[in-house]
């Protein structure tokens, strides 16, 4: 594998890590700035529509995770390399990102452009985690492969407990579990792909 290839590979680790951590790092801090925010009784995006800092935080926070999942996402394209399937879930997870961008660029108040945003990054992410996990499972990278499908489960079933008023508490777990799943990743490419 050439240099450049290898720089690819290394830049979408690095996304991969930093991505959840801008992400939570700037929601926390628009909770912060928001003391009416309730866990059982608001979305995440409600902090998107709230005045002044609160909602620049969290909107760029989503803007810049998103680009950077983007960029991981594109990496994954090539790895596992040969792997249809993997390259299926790559492909998916790239539209997850832009979803995830989406979430920022619109707002809870910008009617229905935020809803499907929403919606699509939910959906998506366990969906391609699944197509990326019988690939890792085709390459015999096994313990991968199935931390892969767990966290996709609980990103998907993690819907069907009841949660009250608000879906904030949903959304950050299934949210910790892909960001898990991205962060191991991230340091699984940089660990093979380091000069």
């Amino acid at each position: 594998m050439n240099s450049k290839a290898k720089t690819w590979y290394r830049v979408a680790g690095v996304s991969g890590i930093l991505a959840p951590f801008v992400a939570f790092t700037c929601i926390l801090l628009a909770i912060a700035y928001s003391p009416e925010f309730s866990w059982a009784e608001n979305a995440l995006s409600d902090l998107g529509v709230q005045q002044g800092v609160t909602a620049v935080l969290f909107n760029s926070g989503l803007i810049i995770s998103g680009l950077l999942t983007l960029v991981f996402s594109l990496g994954l394209l090539l790895y596992p390399r040969g792997k249809i399937l993997g390259k299926i879930g790559a492909s998916i997870l790239v539209l997850d990102a832009l979803a995830l961008t989406a979430i920022g660029v619109f707002p809870e108040n910008v009617k229905p452009a935020h809803l499907y945003a929403s919606v699509t990054f939910f959906v998506l992410f366990p969906i391609s985690l699944l197509f990326i996990g019988v690939a890792f499972l085709q390459i015999s990278q096994k313990s991968f492969g199935l931390f892969t499908f767990s966290a996709a489960t609980v990103a998907a079933l993690v819907w069907a407990i009841p949660h009250g008023g608000g879906i904030a508490i949903p959304e950050t777990i299934a949210a910790l579990s892909v960001s898990t799943w991205s962060i191991v990743l991230g340091f699984r490419l940089l660990k093979r792909f380091h000069v």
